[in-house]
Order: C-alpha cells, then sequence, then structure tokens
C-alpha cells in the first residue's frame, strides 16, 4: 500500500521534465533501506532471534507517519467505488498459481496441483475480461496500457521483480550454509549493492529526464542480466568473498538504472488523473513478479537439490550451520544453477527496454531547443543576405 502510494504523490506534485531526478531521490532512499533493512535484521537476528525483526518496523513506522504530516501535501482527491469482483477474482487465481508453483515440488506435482495451475490461470484470464467489461472504476484500468511505455515498464519490472524476489534465497543460503556467514555477515555482503544503487541513482534520475530510456533501462537490464548469471557461475566453495562482492556491485549500478527511470518512465506521459491508478498497477506488477519469482525459483531450487543431493530430503529449509565440506559442492551447484533462471528472465526486460518509445517530454524540449536555434540564427534588425 504505501509504495504505490509515494510513487503517485511524486507522480502528481512533479512535472514530466522533472519527474527523473524526484525517482532518483526515491531510488536512493531505496538504495539506502536496501542496506539498512538486511544489515539491522541481521544484528537483530544474531542478538535477539528472528521475532525482532518484526518489531522493528513499528518505530520506522511511527516515524513515518509523523514526517509525512509533516511534509507531504495536501492533494486534492475524489471518491471512488471498490471493485470487489476483481479483487476476488485477482486473489483466487494469484493464489492459485503461486500455490501451485511454490509447493508442487512438496506434492509430487500430482495431477490436482497442474489442475490448480491451470485453473488459476483460467481464473486471471477471467479476471482480465471482467475488468474489460467494468464501466465504473475497474480494479485494473486497461486503458493505462494504450501507452506503449507503460505497458514495456510492466514487463520490464516484473523481471526484475521476479529476478530479485528469486536470486535472494538460493544467495543467502549458499552464504552461510557454505560461506559459514552469520545473518550479519551475510547481509554485510549486500553493501557494495545498496551503496551502488544509493550514489547513482539521483544522477541516473537526473540523466533519465534528458535521454532515451531505452538507452538507459536496456543497458541496466541488460548489466543486471550478466550479473545475476555471472554470480551463478562463480557460486562455488572455492570463490573467494571479494569475487562475490564484483557482481553485487555490479547489480547495484544496474539497480540505480532500473527501479527509479523505470518508475519515471511508467508514469511520464499518463495523465494526472491517471497517476494513482498507473502507481497502483505499476507496483502491483511488480508485487506480482516477486511472488512468481519466489515461486518459481524456490521450485526450481528444491528439484536441483533433489537432483544433486538426493538424500536431502528435497529441501534446504531444515539445515542449519555450515555444511559438511563432502556436501559444500554440489549444494553450491544446485544454488548457482538456480540463479541462472532470475538471469534469462531479465533478458525479457532486456528485449522490452529495447522498444520504448521517446517520451513526450523530449519531443517537446526538442521542439523547443529547435526553435531557440532557430531564433539565434535570425539576422538581427532585418538584415538581409547579399
Amino acid at each position: 500500500m504505501i509504495t504505490p502510494q509515494t510513487m503517485s504523490v511524486i507522480t502528481r506534485i512533479f512535472p514530466p521534465e522533472k519527474r527523473g531526478a524526484a525517482m532518483g531521490v526515491w531510488g536512493t532512499v531505496a538504495g539506502v533501506a536496501t542496506l539498512v533493512g538486511p544489515l539491522l535484521g541481521g544484528i537483530l537476528t544474531d542478538a535477539f532471534g528472528w521475532e525482532w525483526i518484526f518489531f522493528v518496523n513499528i518505530p520506522v513506522g511511527i516515524v513515518g507517519i509523523v514526517l509525512a504530516q509533516i511534509f507531504v501535501p495536501n492533494i486534492p482527491t475524489r471518491n471512488h467505488s471498490f471493485d470487489w469482483v476483481g479483487v476476488i477474482l485477482s486473489a483466487v487465481g494469484m493464489f492459485a498459481l503461486v500455490f501451485g508453483i511454490q509447493d508442487g515440488e512438496k506434492y509430487n506435482w500430482s495431477g490436482w496441483i497442474w489442475a490448480l495451475i491451470i485453473g488459476g490461470l483460467v481464473v486471471m484470464a477471467l479476471f482480465i475480461w471482467w475488468e474489460s467489461k467494468v464501466r465504473t472504476e475497474p480494479l485494473l484500468p486497461l486503458s493505462l496500457f494504450a501507452d506503449r511505455n507503460f505497458t514495456l515498464s510492466n514487463i520490464c519490472i516484473a523481471a526484475m521483480g521476479f529476478a530479485v524476489s528469486g536470486m535472494m534465497v538460493p544467495t543467502m543460503f549458499f552464504l552461510q550454509l557454505v560461506g559459514g556467514m552469520s545473518p550479519t555477515q551475510s547481509a554485510l555482503m549486500m553493501v557494495p549493492m545498496a551503496v551502488a544503487t544509493g550514489v547513482l541513482a539521483p544522477i541516473i534520475g537526473r540523466l533519465v529526464d534528458r535521454l532515451h530510456p531505452r538507452l538507459i533501462i536496456g543497458s541496466a537490464m541488460a548489466l543486471m542480466a550478466g550479473s545475476v548469471i555471472w554470480l551463478g557461475i562463480i557460486t562455488r566453495p572455492e570463490t573467494p568473498v571479494w569475487l562475490l562482492l564484483i557482481p553485487n556491485f555490479l547489480m547495484g549500478v544496474a539497480s540505480a538504472g532500473i527501479w527509479a527511470p523505470l518508475a519515471a518512465t511508467a508514469t511520464r506521459n499518463l495523465q494526472m488523473s491517471q497517476a494513482g491508478a498507473g502507481s497502483g498497477v505499476y507496483n502491483t506488477t511488480r508485487m506480482i513478479g516477486s511472488v512468481l519469482g519466489s515461486a518459481a525459483v524456490g521450485a526450481l531450487l528444491q528439484t536441483r537439490l533433489a537432483d544433486e543431493l538426493p538424500g536431502l530430503s528435497g529441501s534446504a529449509d531444515h539445515i542449519s550451520g555450515r555444511l559438511p565440506e563432502f556436501v559444500r559442492s554440489p549444494f553450491s551447484e544446485a544454488m548457482g544453477q538456480t540463479l541462472y533462471l532470475p538471469g534469462v528472465v531479465l533478458l525479457i526486460g532486456v528485449v522490452a527496454a529495447m522498444f520504448f518509445a521517446r517520451p513526450r517530454h523530449l519531443g517537446v524540449a526538442a521542439q523547443s531547443a529547435a526553435a531557440a536555434r532557430a531564433d539565434t540564427s535570425r539576422p538581427i534588425g532585418g538584415a538581409v543576405e547579399a
């Protein structure tokens, strides 16, 4: 609920030509949170137990409420109707899909699991049909997808959400069970990524206001895909820690060119009245990608563990402490192979980014610059060339 609201406020306050810089600051805060969150969570887990990671959200939430009351301006609103049918259909469809994908291995991919997955797809198709028929306020305004950049941004953010959520589990398993790191130490491995994102996000945010999004987002998605695949290749027991930090840092550089630029590109051409709906749909797409990423990578992880280590009960969930040395190599092999899936999914985002259209504000800026050049080249005082 929070992320779409912040995006909507930024979209409504800042004009299109300044929105990239604003989203860059937004991305910097996200980068800092990416650093502080896992690190603080690791410290609390080591010191007091994993239950304390939930309590830390209370003071953070209180501070956020106070700051929002002080600094967020009043924005005109209007009454809305609620699409209950759309909510129910989307919830049922997503539950069936995610449960089927995530727990399929647990139930040996029985016939009813496949029926559940197919049923989820059918319900989601029914949801789309229903949204096309709603005449008041649909949960998913399909008219938003008439804008090419909004549609492509949703494809890219779904791929990014899939990759980021999907890569975390095998990475943390490897660092703690093979590398013997504590939760705090494994969280510190994420510092290069968070620092790179936090430092570069405002800089790239200003650039995205002046450059074609295809250049920035396409390059960043390609860098992200390559970094994740590289991390999968070097996920081995003999790999030194410093080498693992390099793709981690590159993922931070790539993230700075993805999160904020994508958010700005998605909302850049939308009408102001569509800001809330556009932000909501965009972030819902990101969450769907994240959920599917966790489910798909979890299923692949169980399959690879079953192949590499048949006696491990098909899952790493019950393991604690560092693995015995003779198990580390096949376990690492399973973790590394699992990381290839997020990398391949990111390539879908690379292809989508290649089809971004020039945002309207860039076209207006180009026309203004051409007019200014014409004015400066016009002869002064009505002089006529000989």
